[in-house]
């Protein structure tokens, strides 16, 4: 019984500091909560195309040939527009047999089509159209992806940062003023969502791919947007 008796002391006494705690209402000043949010606009600086070649053929190596001759051509061409900085590089390769599916029958290989896809990065966008018509004309004939991003998304990011926070002081200063105070001090302040959309631009393949090539192909990249959100918690002081 002896032993028990410092802990149950040591018990009750923090269950009365805690209760003390509770009942004290200056354990925890008061604070008001905003919530701030921004989106930005940018100009893109950067601009990526996957371009493909697809051949057919009836067996495998003949197809994997023509593809290559179509590529090597295009690669050539398009290297002639890129700039300093800009890069090619070859993005996927596939090798697959084609199939006929006759009527009650097992499935048949027909023939073999190739594709390899391009990766152009370049930091021309004015240069954009004229590398989709300078790959089209020497070979290629589907587009997978055309994308204007940013080289930097982070110096956007932290602009829509700034901006998020200063509407979240804003807010909490203006709540404070409503009740006749004022901001004291900053107690916390927590980032949220953000994320920087860039642009992505319709596929193009076949019959799109034709009528493209027939005239130059206008390009116009947009805008690109990086939003961000904080959320502020203000101590109130009295004025």
């Amino acid at each position: 019984m002896k032993k028990l008796l410092p802990i149950i002391a040591a018990l009750f006494f923090s269950s009365a500091a805690a209760h003390a705690q509770i009942d004290n209402p200056r354990s925890a000043p008061p604070s008001v909560t905003a919530h701030g949010e921004a989106v930005i606009t940018v100009e893109p600086d950067q601009a990526e195309i996957d371009i493909g070649v697809v051949t057919q053929a009836r067996n495998a190596p003949e197809a994997a040939r023509e593809n290559a001759d179509k590529l090597a051509r295009v690669v050539t061409e398009v290297k002639k527009i890129l700039g300093k900085g800009d890069e090619i590089k070859t993005a996927s390769y596939s090798l697959n047999p084609n199939y006929r599916y006759p009527q009650g029958g097992k499935p048949e290989i027909v023939g073999y089509s190739a594709t390899n896809i391009l990766r152009i990065k370049t930091g021309g966008l004015a240069n954009v159209g004229r590398l989709i018509d300078a790959s089209m004309q020497s070979g290629a004939n589907t587009i997978h992806r055309l994308v204007f991003n940013l080289k930097d998304e982070h110096t956007a990011q932290l602009q829509a940062l700034r901006l998020a926070t200063t509407k979240a002081r804003a807010k909490a200063d203006e709540m404070a003023a409503a009740l006749g105070l004022k901001i004291v001090r900053v107690l916390s302040l927590t980032e949220g969502d953000r994320g920087i959309r860039p642009i992505v631009m319709p596929l193009a393949r076949g019959a799109q791919m034709e009528a493209l090539a027939a005239a130059p192909t206008p390009v116009e990249s947009g805008t690109i947007e990086a939003r961000s959100s904080v959320t502020l918690m203000g101590e109130l002081g009295a004025k």
